[in-house]
């Protein structure tokens, strides 16, 4: 069920959560610790197609014992949104019900900017950046959604 962020954090009483930035070509995966503490790049999925897209994540989200996915929206600056919008939008309701755990839409703008701009102050080469900035960008839109989960819990 697609939830706000009251009722996310109503729906869960902590256990590992998923960060996705869903992208036209990847998907950048990132989890995080059961009490909502740090987000952590995980990996990389490559689009191919809708089902067997489906059935890794389905197969992560087991394996890593996920309880609630958080799926980054890229809304326009001015808060509306864009074509890019509503193709994140129609991602998350396609995989909500399968995934069979809460999902939280989380305000995603600059998370991708944000985390190339630290990549380019540390030093990371283009190639480096290029394999790495999507799940680095599903951590960065994770850790914004804890955060306020957990300031909202607190």
């Amino acid at each position: 069920m697609i939830l706000d962020a009251a009722g996310f954090g109503g729906a869960l009483s902590g256990g590992r959560l998923v960060g996705l930035d869903v992208g036209t070509k990847t998907v950048g995966i990132a989890t995080c610790d059961a009490s909502w503490t740090y987000a952590t790049p995980h990996s990389v999925l490559r689009r191919t197609k809708f089902t067997p897209d489906l059935a890794l994540l389905v197969k992560l989200l087991d394996a890593e014992r996920i309880v609630g996915v958080v799926v980054g929206l890229p809304l326009s600056m001015d808060g509306s949104d864009s074509p890019r919008t509503q193709s994140v939008r129609a991602f998350a309701r396609a995989i909500d019900l399968p995934l069979g755990r809460p999902l939280l839409l989380w305000d995603e703008r600059w998370s991708t900017q944000a985390v190339e701009r630290q990549m380019i102050a540390e030093d990371w080469s283009r190639a480096r950046r290029a394999e790495s900035i999507d799940k680095h960008a599903a951590a960065h839109i994770l850790q914004g959604a804890i955060d306020a989960l957990t300031r909202e819990v607190l």
